[in-house]
């Protein structure tokens, strides 16, 4: 039986949603969602944890069920997005979380970590990247519109915003892809096809270059802190590819690998398998 709330709060003026579950007083797992997705990606993952955890799972400014103010009035950056995060982690009287960071999660949640060090318990990395070597060939339409900004290179970005696209997102490299239901892509869609929601995932989009030039940054946070960190990649991502999930073994000496048989959206087949590494992981970790 899922303890799942849904709440909406009000941050710097724009509404965020977000799911929460679990007891207050339990180890608390911030959960940050990555392209084109929203904590909906979660609810899965949430019923299995919620009985060990206190779990916060929010929604993006343009994403999922929080407000999408136009670009005029809100501007899309990582680091807005990453300090609309924290601030709804101020407002919720959140001092000490785990990371669970997917995809754009990862530029949102390291952010926040080297912002506030001291208050990450774990890092919990799933097909998020930190390293040159993670990034696919499957990013290039992208990285050609961040170097080059004109009508040919939109039409690639764009491309990712398609029915198609997202769908491959969620069944590409997957174990079993009649286990992947079609309300996570399909939902997925509806909401980046809203009027508008264009622009607001285009100007990500060009913006995500400001990530690969804070990956040194992250590396070195990740040397001076050692922050526990598991790894739980879909190992056939071609988004973020498993190199990139390896690669955290150069500055973490407390860094737990363990790529499960899955794409991007792993969670869709392995959520099961996932919370009981995560389980596993924190009470090694005294964290329960």
């Amino acid at each position: 039986m899922s303890d799942q709330q849904f709440k909406t709060i009000t941050i710097n003026g724009v509404d965020i949603f977000y799911r929460e579950a679990g007891d207050k007083k339990k180890p608390t797992i911030l959960l940050l969602h990555g392209f084109p997705s929203s904590s909906h990606m979660y609810r899965d993952l949430i019923n299995d944890l919620s009985s060990d955890y206190h779990l916060i799972a929010p929604d993006y400014p343009g994403f999922g069920q929080s407000d999408s103010p136009s670009t005029e009035i809100y501007q899309y950056s990582f680091n807005n997005l990453a300090a609309t995060v924290n601030s709804l982690t101020e407002e919720l009287g959140l001092k000490k979380f785990s990371l669970y960071m997917h995809d754009y999660g990862g530029p949102v949640g390291l952010r926040i970590a080297t912002h506030r060090p001291e208050s990450i318990q774990a890092l919990i990395v799933q097909n998020a990247n930190a390293y040159a070597e993670g990034l696919g060939n499957a990013l290039q339409p992208l990285v050609a519109y961040i170097q080059n900004e004109n009508e040919e290179t939109e039409k690639g970005a764009r491309s990712f915003l398609s029915a198609d696209a997202i769908r491959w997102l969620y069944t590409n490299g997957a174990e079993d892809v009649s286990k992947i239901s079609p309300d996570g892509y399909m939902l997925d869609h509806s909401y980046v096809n809203r009027p508008g929601n264009d622009e607001i995932q285009l100007a990500l989009f060009r913006n995500y270059g400001t990530n690969i030039s804070l990956y040194e940054t992250w590396q070195s946070y990740f040397r001076i802190y050692q922050p526990p960190t598991l790894v739980i990649s879909g190992k056939n991502d071609e988004i973020f590819i498993a190199a990139g999930a390896e690669a955290f073994k150069k500055d973490l000496k407390d860094v737990h690998i363990n790529l499960l048989e899955g794409g991007h959206f792993v969670l869709e087949e392995k959520h099961g398998e996932a919370a009981s590494i995560i389980k596993s992981f924190l009470a090694n970790k005294g964290i329960k």
